[in-house]
């Protein structure tokens, strides 16, 4: 009997993550009985501590996030799809790209990852909860505010969702953050972001510091506290009947003042091949089929999974499954900011989420505080040398 073409996975371990890369991949065999495909998983933490160059070393299929992007092509630690994918099929998923999901994988000219999962903060609701206080969902921040003073509003406190938090507050207020090399942000437009997210956080339980996003929405659907989530990043998996006890509704962030509905900081995954893969022909063929239109729309969205191409957002069977939470929360993903991708800016992104967490806690001089969030960013470009 001939052995099979063995391909070593590793995703993020909730259902959004693993489930529908396993779906996918024991679809992948039935075609290809030739091939075998194993996922792992891991936690949230654990994605972010391990870096790509050694989980390629290990993989032959990564899920990554997209900051990682000049990172792996400065290594050359995953292949370019160009390399192996006619140009049909990347113009496609360019074309369809939610927001800017597709984008955000390609550095310097080339694709290294395909968007196979888009994601952006947005906002929950416990429409039962809403329905029974007689509550009406928040329109503006400060509504919001009103409603967080009752103890009805969470959010994660995280320092990575903090970090990806504050650049919302600053994009919300007309200023993209890190498109200098200076600054991180102007200090006037710093300091009125802190000051509005920090008004936010003195009205929320703090054991929001310690819960990632879909553990707020875990607390959100098991307790009868929380109605409202003003920003997280989406999990559709909790708006499908039956996933949870409750089911949540997914909405539009709110308006930030005069400024129009908030900008949130992108996120989402991305599938790459590792350029160690003794299979590379194989797994990029596995991953053109988990990234089809086809797949993504049925199969993928089927086993919990969240798609990146737009057809399965704009699907009308999709939207049915998950109480409209694609068509709800697509204008967030359409204007959702793009944060930097250049060598060294995980060094920043790993660390400053703790310096506005302990300026959340404990308050401060907001331009204390900026200024440590410029010296970690002049520092973090120094590990590359160039900003890009």
């Amino acid at each position: 009997m001939t052995k099979k073409i063995q391909l070593k996975g590793i995703t993020w371990g909730h259902s959004r993550g693993f489930i529908p890369m396993v779906a996918t991949a024991q679809r992948y065999e039935e075609l290809h009985p030739e091939v075998e495909i194993i996922w792992k998983k891991r936690t949230l933490q654990e994605f972010a501590d391990k870096s790509i160059e050694q989980l390629a070393e290990e993989y032959d299929l990564l899920v990554i996030d997209h900051p990682w992007t000049g990172h792996a092509a400065a290594k050359k630690m995953v292949v370019p799809f160009d390399d192996y994918l006619e140009k049909a099929y990347l113009d496609d998923q360019r074309v369809h790209s939610v927001g800017h999901s597709y984008p955000s994988y390609n550095f310097e000219g080339k694709q290294w990852a395909l968007p196979i999962d888009a994601a952006t903060p947005v906002a929950a609701s416990r429409p039962d909860l809403i329905l029974e206080l007689g509550l009406s969902l928040p329109k503006t921040f400060d509504e919001v505010l009103l409603l967080a003073a009752q103890g009805r509003v969470a959010f994660s406190l995280l320092p990575i969702d903090v970090l990806m938090s504050f650049y919302m507050f600053c994009c919300s207020l007309g200023e993209a953050p890190c498109t200098g090399t200076d600054v991180v942000v102007s200090e006037k437009t710093g300091v009125r972001a802190l000051q509005l997210f920090k008004s936010l956080a003195d009205l929320t339980d703090v054991k929001f510091y310690s819960k990632n996003p879909f553990m707020v929405f875990e607390d959100m659907v098991n307790n009868d506290q929380i109605v409202y989530c003003p920003f997280a990043y989406g999990y559709s998996n909790y708006a499908r009947k039956g996933y949870a006890r409750k089911q949540l509704h997914f909405h539009d962030l709110v308006s930030l003042a005069d400024n129009g509905p908030m900008i949130s900081t992108l996120g989402g995954a991305g599938l790459a091949v590792s350029a160690r893969s003794k299979h590379i022909d194989v797994a990029v063929d596995y991953a053109r089929f988990v990234g089809d239109p086809a797949v993504q729309s049925s199969l993928y969205v089927e086993n919990g999974g969240q798609p990146g191409h737009l057809k399965a957002w704009e699907s009308d069977v999709v939207n049915e499954r998950t109480a409209d939470f694609f068509r709800n929360t697509l204008p967030t993903l359409q204007r959702a900011f793009l944060r930097p991708r250049y060598f060294g800016h995980m060094h920043f992104q790993d660390h400053a989420g703790d310096v506005v967490v302990q300026y959340l806690k404990e308050g401060g001089d907001e331009q204390n505080v900026l200024a440590e969030l410029n010296r970690m960013y002049k520092e973090s470009q120094l590990l590359e040398g160039v900003h890009g």
